[in-house]
């Protein structure tokens, strides 16, 4: 979907959906982020999941982990903002034995100080392959 800007009658802010260019398009009919813009400014990102730009999702849950913050770097980089604006983290693992290697590489690349998190293990996620989703909402 094509960013859009629109303002809201009666809202101090401006609102902008989009999702960036180095990110695989989304699944349905959403965005990857969406910015409110007024004096503040506040950051809400859809669920991210580890795939490939060339649509391939890895094995491993590190390497998805990976992939899922670089597209949340991707997202907060579009809106002006950094790893430090990042509020809150809520991640979704398919399998409890998973949270090792997925806190392995959150941890090496949460800012200090850490954002708030939440950690769900739920059945599946919307992609099948995938092991990992995750969450952001940042402000700045």
């Amino acid at each position: 979907m094509s960013p859009q800007t629109t303002f809201l009658p009666g809202a101090s802010f401006m609102r902008r959906h989009f999702s960036p260019p180095s990110l695989p398009a989304p699944f349905g009919r959403y965005h990857h982020a969406a910015l409110a813009e007024g004096p503040q400014r506040l950051l809400v990102l859809s669920g991210q999941l580890g795939i490939r730009a060339d649509g391939t999702i890895p094995e491993d849950v590190e390497t998805q982990t990976q992939l899922i913050l670089d597209a949340i770097d991707a997202c907060l980089a579009e809106a002006g903002m950094e790893r430090r604006h990042v509020l809150r983290l809520t991640t979704y693992l398919t399998e409890i034995d998973y949270r090792a290697a997925y806190m392995k590489v959150r941890d090496a690349w949460a800012p200090d100080p850490a954002p708030a998190s939440t950690l769900l293990v739920v059945k599946a996620l919307a992609q099948p392959a995938c092991k990992v989703e995750i969450e952001a909402i940042a402000a700045g």
